[in-house]
């Protein structure tokens, strides 16, 4: 009975033990319930905070592209997306000119913030923007009420404080190459810091802010530069279309002023008359009309000066009409040669004035002492003002002549660089056929025959485009590859000099260029490419005959190598801008299998299977795979869990 009772007694007590454990048990249950409860409610809110900003940012990059250079929109969307993620209660953009901030866009101002707001922030050096200024780096500042300039009562700075009621404030700054271009800021009215993923979240939206600004501006650049070709295009069309017609007319100088001297002699009962233009200072025949052959032929001989000694001399040198009724009775002519003047006895002498200057003069003779009337005399002045406008006419035609062929020459640069920009926006992000289209251009505008397009980095050339390059010199380039060029060549003349290298005749030089040696080049210059002083790349075109480029032709190929500069770099921002949204959408899909997992694991707290589902699952559609296991391990031995994309046959091949 004893040891009946002695042992329900321990029977009692190993229940009782086991009692009590029970509810210690089940408490640490409800504990690791707990604990995981919160664990997934933080990374639900912290996945909830990821995807809010992701789709702000895939916001901003949409309002970036659709914005077409406007910034406005821009930053308004910005500052609301900042100001709502961030939890803060006003928020404010501002452009950096180097000296002063200047107010770009501001979201949900105060009253009183709003009235006080100027366009211009001269900051306190130790207040946030001035800061920001200084070091370009963020500023978090958890209460601007305990900072300096606010202690020691700066009137601005107070001022702004007080009425905007801003207590916490985070100042995030815009920077480009490095270069300070503006600051993002953004306000609590209670005292609370931002978080870090807050405050990297607006160093994205700065970025964005950045990327808008030099989208904006290279924008700005190609409007302008396309509507001043445009401009230029459309008035060298209709010049040219004017010039054209007027180059229909012939106008032959010498035929209208030997029928001029014809008709002042015959209408003048003359026996010859002579017109005199000038040239090298002196006056030379120019037509004439009644001479002989002997006197024409002296007279083609001489050059008069402006003087009293003839009666053409003596018009241009007074600038008014000369008559001389016997040149016997004139003192000048007191040793009168009969030969040396013709045989003429009477002369009439009238000068061409144009503007009150001669360019030349009218000489009507008769071999018998007669004066001539007042309405001779005015004949010969009509004639000479017809002759004036004649001469006129085609000094103007011939300044019209070559005035067409600079405009026509301007004109087929303008369209090619039209032709260009046409390409580069045509072609977003591709190089290859701007490239092709610039080096035909400049080929054929310059007169040369084959081209050569260089990038250069890293301290090398590399050849990234031809043009009619014969074969040899192209295999020997892609064979060559990158280099580093030869000291004495025209490459290493650019490196040290940062200009353009002109070479008139490469057979000459001290040491032959391979393109002197396989393509036959003898004349040709390279034109550097800078992007921000920095060396990119060269242009270089080719003649295979000794005949050097005009100033001109070298002003086109540097306007083609700007523009090959623009290319590359909207290319490059392009390229960037593509990545950057490639990066956030994989981010994104991420975030969004996350996610799913997540919520699997929420609805089945207690069953994990629906979790290793979701997890082979997303692991074969975001690393693109066609199967996956999860396996666990007990220590001893492993079993598969879940497998997705694999059929019962294949399972239970690899069970076995």
């Amino acid at each position: 009975m004893r040891r009946h009772g002695q042992s329900g007694r321990k029977g009692n007590k190993a229940q009782r033990r086991k009692a009590g454990r029970a509810p210690s048990a089940a408490r640490r249950h409800n504990s690791s319930a707990s604990s995981q409860e919160t664990k997934v409610a933080r990374l639900t809110r912290e996945l909830d905070e990821a995807r809010e900003q992701l789709t702000a940012t895939s916001e901003m990059l949409k309002v970036i592209s659709s914005s077409s250079g406007e910034l406005e929109p821009v930053f308004e969307a910005i500052l609301e997306n900042a100001t709502r993620i961030c939890q803060a209660r006003f928020a404010n953009l501002n452009l950096y000119d180097g000296k002063f901030f200047r107010r770009a866009a501001i979201h949900n101002p105060t009253p009183q913030f709003a009235m006080m707001l100027g366009e211009v922030i001269r900051p306190h050096p130790e207040s946030g923007f001035g800061t920001v200024a200084r070091t370009k780096q963020v500023v978090h500042i958890e209460d601007v009420r305990t900072r300096r300039p606010y202690l020691e009562g700066d009137e601005a700075n107070v001022k702004f404080v007080d009425r905007s009621g801003a207590r916490t404030v985070l100042a995030v700054p815009m920077l480009r190459n490095d270069e300070l271009v503006g600051v993002i800021a953004i306000f609590r009215q209670e005292v609370r810091a931002f978080t870090d993923r807050q405050i990297e979240l607006v160093k994205n939206f700065a970025a964005q802010a950045v990327i808008a600004l030099e989208n904006a501006r290279l924008l700005s650049e190609l409007h302008q530069r396309t509507d001043d070709l445009s401009e230029s295009l459309h008035q060298q069309t209709a010049t040219a279309d004017v010039l054209k017609v007027i180059s229909r007319s012939t106008f032959d100088l010498d035929t209208v002023l030997n029928t001029l001297a014809e008709s002042a002699t015959r209408l003048c009962e003359a026996d010859g008359t002579i017109l005199w233009r000038p040239k090298d200072e002196r006056y030379r025949l120019a037509a004439c009309y009644g001479l002989t052959a002997e006197f024409e032929a002296d007279m083609r001989q001489v050059a008069l000066k402006p003087s009293g000694h003839s009666p053409v001399g003596r018009a241009v040198q007074a600038k008014k009409t000369i008559h001389i009724p016997d040149m016997l009775d004139d003192p000048e002519y007191v040793a009168y040669d009969p030969k040396r003047v013709g045989g003429y006895r009477a002369m009439l002498g009238v000068p061409l004035m144009r503007e009150g200057v001669p360019i030349g003069a009218l000489m009507v003779g008769r071999l018998t002492p007669k004066a001539f009337t007042e309405a001779q005399i005015a004949l010969v002045t009509t004639f000479a003002d017809q002759a004036v406008i004649a001469i006129e006419n085609v000094r103007l035609f011939e300044e019209v002549q070559a005035r067409t062929g600079e405009l026509s020459e301007s004109l087929e640069q303008q369209t090619a660089t039209s032709e260009v920009l046409r390409v580069i926006s045509s072609s977003p992000g591709e190089l290859e056929p701007v490239f092709q289209t610039m080096l035909s251009n400049a080929t054929r505008l310059c007169e040369a025959k084959f081209g050569t397009l260089y990038r250069y980095h890293g301290g090398t050339f590399y050849p990234v485009t031809f043009h009619k390059v014969p074969p040899s010199f192209a295999d020997f380039l892609r064979e060559r590859g990158s280099f580093v060029p030869p000291a004495g060549t025209p490459l290493d003349r650019l490196l040290r000099t940062r200009d353009v290298v002109h070479t008139a005749d490469d057979s000459v030089e001290e040491t032959p260029s391979p393109s002197a040696l396989l393509a036959g080049a003898k004349s040709h210059m390279a034109v550097p490419m800078f992007k921000d002083d920095e060396l990119t790349g060269t242009i270089v075109i080719y003649r295979r005959e000794v005949r050097p480029f005009t100033d001109k032709q070298i002003e086109l190929v540097k306007n083609f190598a700007a523009q090959a500069v623009i290319a590359i770099e909207n290319a490059r921002l392009l390229n960037e801008l593509r990545q950057r949204t490639d990066d956030l959408s994989e981010s994104l899909e991420q975030q969004t299998a996350t996610s799913e997992v997540l919520r699997v694991i929420s609805n089945s707290p207690t069953n994990v299977q629906p979790v290793f589902d979701a997890i082979a699952e997303s692991a074969v559609r975001l690393c693109g795979g066609q199967f996956s296991f999860v396996v666990r391990f007990d220590g001893k031995a492993m079993d598969f869990a879940s497998c997705y994309g694999l059929s019962a046959e294949g399972l239970k091949a690899f069970r076995s």
